[in-house]
């Protein structure tokens, strides 16, 4: 089932998200959504606070990446087949360069900013059988991860810009909150009635 995804103003995106058990209600039927909903919106991750939740999953597909002119060969075939699911996730080590990519967010559409990241890092989570994993990544696979780890801590990517930056993009954020935006997928706006 598609999923509105929670706009820019949403209270859930700045909640820090709990962790939850193996036996959390309808787990499977959840993280199926998700993958539907992100798929529906041509998204490369989505975290469940932008569904709703204020729980410890998010999930990542990077094949979208793997058609850039800015990857190699090597990459690009490490992209296309990424597809993981990540549940109660810590980051244990973020390291190497950092670098700049410029990110959006289904949350906030239509906006994109350059954000500085590390090149690699090490997570422990649990995937979505329950078996807990310790790994290692990099490149874009990293920043995707790091992406949507930020909105389980209740981060959001505008969060890592200049002030100068959110300044210039504050119309936009605002109108997001405002029910302003219109992307190909379906919504839910902080100020729209009938919440």
């Amino acid at each position: 089932m598609i999923l509105p995804i929670y706009g820019y103003g949403e209270a859930v995106l700045r909640k820090k998200c709990e962790e939850i058990s193996k036996d959390y209600p309808n787990l499977k039927e959840i993280i199926a959504n998700m993958y539907e909903t992100m798929n529906n919106a041509h998204g490369v991750g989505l975290a469940a606070p932008q569904v709703g939740m204020p729980i410890r999953i998010f999930i990542v597909d990077t094949e979208p990446f793997a058609d850039s002119d800015d990857v190699s060969k090597e990459e690009a075939a490490q992209l296309k087949k990424f597809k993981q699911t990540f549940i109660n996730a810590k980051i244990l080590k973020e390291e190497g360069t950092k670098w700049i990519f410029n990110e959006g967010c289904l949350s906030i559409p239509d906006v994109r900013e350059d954000v500085l990241r590390h090149d690699t890092i090490t997570i422990e989570y649990f995937d979505e059988d329950f078996n807990k994993k310790t790994e290692v990544y990099n490149g874009l696979i990293a920043r995707v991860i790091q992406h949507e780890y930020d909105h389980i801590e209740g981060i959001l990517f505008t969060d890592h810009v200049s002030s100068l930056k959110k300044k210039l993009i504050s119309k936009k954020l605002k109108n997001i909150m405002e029910g302003k935006a219109f992307p190909d997928y379906r919504m839910k706006f902080f100020s729209k009635k009938g919440r």
